[in-house]
């Protein structure tokens, strides 16, 4: 496991974009090609069934989402990751820690899984690897997420890797036209339980 805090010339703290494995799983820095598997999956419509915003349409939209992650590795204001697995580096999703607030010690988690990649587990795998990351390096109190009320399984993750589901936004997003709530979910430092899923390192 590889990941590092610095603090900059103008004192803000920032962190570098870990790699990080798992028992099946390999989380690491994005990459240019994989731009068509993130095409793949954030084109489908069941994949993004209960996200808040639309499939994409253009293949233009996957390069836009690793310039993103590119911008917030130097910037060092969170940490966006591929997550393969191991056993043959077969694209599974992503996994991100974003809106990182040192001040507050908070920042949100959120994640995208191919289909093809569903109900094995590795959803929670990988939240689980980034929350001990995050945890760890970056000393949080509390970890935020959010998900459609009728995204059950999302919400099952959440709560396998320790959230508490602590209320519900109403009519929270608008997505082509239809209106949905979501759910937010709170894990605070004391709650978290790092070894509930051991992780081996590298």
């Amino acid at each position: 496991m590889s990941s590092s805090r610095s603090r900059p010339q103008d004192g803000r703290m920032t962190l570098t974009t870990p790699t990080l494995q798992t028992a099946r799983l390999r989380l690491r820095p994005f990459a240019d090609t994989d731009a068509d598997a993130l095409f793949t999956m954030h084109s489908s419509a069941h994949v993004m069934r209960y996200w808040d915003s639309p499939r994409w349409e253009e293949r233009a939209r996957a390069d836009r989402f690793l310039a993103v992650c590119r911008r917030i590795a130097d910037e060092g204001t969170g940490a966006r990751v591929a997550v393969d697995r191991a056993s043959d580096g077969a694209f599974v999703g992503w996994c991100a820690l974003s809106s990182w607030n040192p001040e507050y010690r908070s920042a949100s988690l959120g994640y995208c899984l191919d289909e093809a990649m569903w109900g094995h587990g590795f959803a929670t795998e990988a939240a689980h690897a980034m929350l001990r990351w995050a945890f760890d390096t970056l000393d949080l109190n509390r970890v935020q997420a959010e998900t459609d009320t009728r995204n059950v399984a999302s919400a099952r993750v959440l709560e396998k890797v320790g959230f508490v589901r602590e209320g519900t936004l109403r009519e929270d997003c608008v997505v082509d036209g239809e209106v949905s709530d979501s759910w937010v979910f709170g894990l605070l430092r004391r709650e978290w339980r790092p070894s509930a899923t051991p992780i081996p390192s590298r």
